[in-house]
């Protein structure tokens, strides 16, 4: 799993240009993934998002703890050839961004910035644990505050201040409605269910009135809910 992240080497497309007796360069077949470009050496430190590290594999936390210690990691299919070549450009995660790799090995210059998200539906091993400075979010569903700002944060953008005014009574009452079903009710209903509804409530182009119940309904149906 962390080879993924790190890096991923094509053999089946360099086997191919070697039975069609095709020239290319040993990079050609190697993509460095968003792990190992994190890790590139660059002037200022990089951000790595993993999200729901819960539902990675599970060894991938104790495959980490080797990378976060040394900043470093090898590319075994260059190490092989760093007599033959010993610089190799490589394709990066950034789209048309290469890097140049010395000797099959990346060392970064500034330890990456790193966030990993997690649902709590695992635990971690505690040597993991040590490395991370852990934050618990709280959960907005019932903070009427908090879910209008978001609201706001994700909708306002692009409409004028005087439309944004008339629809911030009934994004409130869209609020309100949604906190006060209750944390048990809210517990299996994502925040986003609540955006899309904001949103298809009170766009210009909007359900007739009839329909506006039922559609709000089916959008903020929580998973555990039968049809």
């Amino acid at each position: 799993m962390l080879r993924q992240g790190l890096y991923r080497y094509d053999a089946i497309a360099r086997l191919q240009d070697a039975q069609l007796k095709r020239e290319r360069q040993m990079g050609d077949y190697i993509r460095l993934g968003p792990v190992g470009t994190a890790f590139l050496p660059s002037q200022l430190p990089r951000v790595l998002l993993v999200d729901e590290i819960d539902k990675c594999d599970i060894n991938l936390p104790n495959d980490l703890l080797n990378l976060f210690e040394e900043g470093c990691y090898e590319i075994p299919e260059l190490v092989r050839r760093k007599d033959e070549c010993e610089s190799v450009d490589v394709q990066t995660a950034d789209p048309d961004v290469f890097a140049t790799i010395r000797g099959g090995r990346v060392f970064c210059r500034e330890f990456p910035f790193i966030v990993m998200t997690s649902n709590g539906e695992r635990d971690f091993p505690p040597a993991f644990l040590r490395r991370c400075l852990r934050l618990k979010m709280p959960d907005p569903s019932q903070n009427r505050t908090a879910l209008e700002r978001i609201v706001e944060a994700h909708l306002k953008k692009g409409k004028d201040e005087k439309r944004w005014t008339r629809l911030q009574e009934e994004v409130a009452n869209l609020v309100k409605g949604f906190t006060t079903q209750g944390a048990e009710e809210t517990a299996d209903i994502a925040t986003d269910q609540l955006l899309n509804a904001v949103y298809l409530l009170t766009r210009e182009v909007k359900p007739e009135k009839d329909d506006r119940e039922s559609l709000k309904a089916l959008l903020l149906k929580g998973l555990n809910e039968e049809d």
